[in-house]
């Protein structure tokens, strides 16, 4: 009894633990689980809808799916009482879900690229590697040489590879990879050009991204495959790939420029103010205070516009060229494997969710990073 009535020296008071609701595990599911009685119940819910269908999608994904060496659905399902899935057929087709038909002789070239483009990621999203002085010129050049290695060259000892060769998910990273990089310096330009005071690129900005904003996609892709050859000049070969790329990152770069543009409306006039005040250049002012600033405030709409544009990729099946998800069509109509669409597309489905992912928590990182309310 006499320890609980201690008297201590002014600021000599031991801490005390704070109380159960208020820290640690309880803490958290109370403040997002259970904070009202209307969120308690929904919580059950989910949670009892959860345990009914985990535990199944468990077993038929994982426990009751170990087979990878057999050689066709009948096969698989012979092995595993048709319980669980026929990862088998995964296996079996692993080459062409990664490189498509491309040669198997000069898949290092593919693989060689695949690191290249590893590391021009890790330099432009990891900070401290792109404070190295001088590296920022890899971004430029490592890109450069991956688009020299795979299609190959014979001025370099290359053997060429046709496009058509092209499929898996090596097609979707080239498709994906080169818009993101791309689009997002031409969306830029086309938002400064639409709130530019010149007529001269106002209105052509705005034209342009008006009417690439109101076509679908796929109608772009149906124009690079097929109308486009009829304003090329007689004899002229245009490779298709190089088309899609094209009207991939026109597309995109039309709804990156919008939203970069509201990011630029949100800076205070203020900003510009200060700008001129301390003899900055337009271009200076720009670059220095204005562009920082609402690429900041721009950050969720353009990391949404590059998912959109990563998942929209999926499209280019429509006009011949062969992604996972017509490489996977053309694998299951092999009668061997037929019936196992389940398989495909879950597949396919956890290998865009990793990326687009891994894109959506890289936004939310940068935004924590560069938050300056505090």
């Amino acid at each position: 009894m006499s320890e609980q009535i201690r008297e201590y020296e002014l600021g000599m008071h031991p801490e005390l633990p704070p109380p159960n609701r208020q820290s640690g595990l309880v803490k958290w599911v109370m403040d997002n689980l259970f904070p009202s009685v209307g969120s308690g119940i929904i919580t059950v819910i989910c949670l009892i809808f959860l345990y009914y269908v985990i535990p199944p999608l468990f077993n038929w994904a994982f426990w009751d799916s170990v087979v990878f060496n057999a050689t066709s659905r009948e096969e698989c399902y012979a092995i595993n009482d048709g319980k669980g899935a026929c990862w088998a057929f995964i296996y079996r087709r692993w080459d062409q879900f990664v490189y498509g038909f491309y040669p198997e002789a000069e898949r290092w070239r593919v693989n060689i690229s695949f690191i290249l483009l590893a590391m021009t990621l890790v330099i432009v999203l990891a900070e401290k590697v792109r404070k190295v002085k001088g590296i920022m010129w890899l971004v430029l050049i490592l890109p450069i040489i991956c688009a020299i290695l795979i299609p190959g060259s014979e001025l370099l000892g290359l053997t060429p590879v046709p496009t058509n060769k092209f499929g898996g998910f090596m097609l979707t990273l080239i498709i994906g990879m080169t818009g993101i990089f791309v689009s997002l310096p031409i969306g830029i330009g086309l938002a400064l050009a639409r709130i530019s005071s010149l007529p001269i690129f106002s209105v052509f900005a705005t034209l342009f991204i008006e009417f690439i904003r109101g076509v679908p996609l796929i109608t772009l892709l149906f124009i690079a495959s097929t109308l486009l050859s009829y304003f090329l000049p007689p004899g002229t070969n245009f490779d298709l790939l190089v088309r899609v790329l094209i009207m991939v990152t026109i597309f995109s770069a039309a709804y990156l420029a919008e939203v970069i543009r509201g990011g630029l409306a949100a800076i205070p006039r203020g900003q510009y103010e200060a700008a001129d005040a301390l003899g900055l250049s337009y271009w200076k002012s720009m670059r220095l205070v204005i562009l920082p600033q609402a690429l900041k405030i721009s950050i969720p709409g353009i990391v949404s516009s590059f998912i959109g544009l990563f998942k929209d990729t999926t499209l280019v099946v429509i006009i011949g060229l062969l992604d996972p998800l017509g490489i996977g069509a053309a694998a299951i109509a092999d009668i061997k494997w037929t019936a196992l669409g389940y398989e495909l597309y879950v597949f396919i489905a956890v290998f865009f969710f990793i990326c687009c992912f891994g894109m959506s928590r890289y936004s939310l990182y940068l935004e924590r990073k560069l938050h300056t309310g505090h």
